[in-house]
């Protein structure tokens, strides 16, 4: 079964780039062959080794006038605080699915916030698709009250948490940093006043950033520190493996540390880092954050609780499976 896959995909994003690594090995493991809709489809081809096409409305019509379904997701597409632009841009290829005939998935998402406006444009969709999985716990109370059928509807979790990290060395020693710009000044401001503190404490801190493009200004107030800027998910991943602790104002600085085993802490900029914070049971910080309580944290390793995320990691598999089934025998 060929799928069309609809997300923040080829922005060089590490995050959003971590969610359709995940995706397309879990789709192959059912049996199902991706094609993305992509902003750069030949450096997404070249990441994943799948089919990409241009994600424009000509090509993505194209796609999925052959693929037999969409799968729209993961992340936090279905919101307009950022604009309407983009809610009517991914509701639009799901609504363009559905007029072709097509099944669609609602995959992954952290929904909302919307405004009542975009809450009538978002509920129909959500009910004519054939599953809807949700990452948090909001997000599913919001789906609900839109509507969605509870047959369709389930919690699942990032899919990224379900990527395998490479076999590396921890050193206990290194903390690894995530700032992020178009945050408050402020708090990458403190971060860097955290990893001064740290730094005299006799730790080596890493400064890395998720999406080149974007991240520089943030790492700029960084000088002085070694720093790192890749949207790779595996080099950002081989990174985060080797840290004894991450503390981070993305929320894949966090996703990705729970999948290498890495304890954190995170910078609560949107209610999803709060949401997974809470969920994993790890610390997190109001921005613009206290750096004492910051340094305490990273000094105790003060990190998620393992039965919390064993948990998280079931409900993303299960996510899966509510989709397209379980693993074919012998896929890994």
């Amino acid at each position: 079964m060929v799928v069309a896959l609809s997300g923040y995909y080829g922005f060089a994003n590490a995050g959003d780039e971590a969610i359709l690594l995940a995706l397309v090995r879990e789709a192959r493991r059912r049996g199902v062959e991706p094609v993305v809709l992509s902003a750069d489809p030949k450096g997404t081809e070249a990441l994943h080794g799948v089919e990409a096409v241009p994600r424009s409305k000509p090509a993505a019509l194209a796609a999925l006038a052959r693929a037999e379904g969409l799968l729209s997701g993961g992340g936090g597409l279905l919101q307009n605080t950022t604009s309407n632009r983009s809610l009517a841009y991914y509701l639009g290829l799901v609504y363009l699915a559905q007029t072709l005939g097509k099944p669609t998935w609602i995959f992954g998402q952290s929904l909302g916030p919307l405004s009542p406006a975009g809450r009538r444009f978002t509920a129909p969709a959500l009910r004519r698709s054939r599953a809807v999985v949700v990452r948090d716990r909001a997000s599913l109370e919001l789906a609900r009250g839109l509507g969605v059928a509870a047959g369709r509807l389930r919690l699942g979790a990032d899919a990224a948490l379900l990527l395998e990290p490479p076999r590396v060395n921890r050193e206990e020693g290194l903390v690894v940093v995530v700032p992020r710009a178009r945050v408050p000044h402020q708090a990458n401001l403190r971060l860097r006043e955290v990893a001064e503190r740290l730094r005299a404490h006799g730790f080596e801190v890493l400064v890395l950033g998720f999406q080149p493009g974007f991240d520089e200004p943030a790492l700029e107030l960084f000088d002085g520190f070694t720093r790192e800027l890749s949207g790779d998910p595996r080099r950002v991943l081989y990174w985060i493996a080797q840290a004894g602790y991450v503390l981070s104002l993305r929320l894949h600085g966090l996703i990705l540390a729970a999948a290498a085993g890495t304890p954190y802490a995170g910078g609560s900029y949107d209610p999803k880092v709060k949401a997974f914070c809470e969920e994993s049971g790890a610390p997190y910080w109001e921005l613009p954050g206290d750096p004492e309580a910051m340094v305490r944290v990273a000094l105790h390793r003060s990190g998620p609780d393992k039965s919390a995320l064993r948990d998280l990691r079931v409900r993303a598999a299960e996510g899966f499976n509510h989709v397209w089934g379980r693993p074919e025998p012998g896929t890994a």
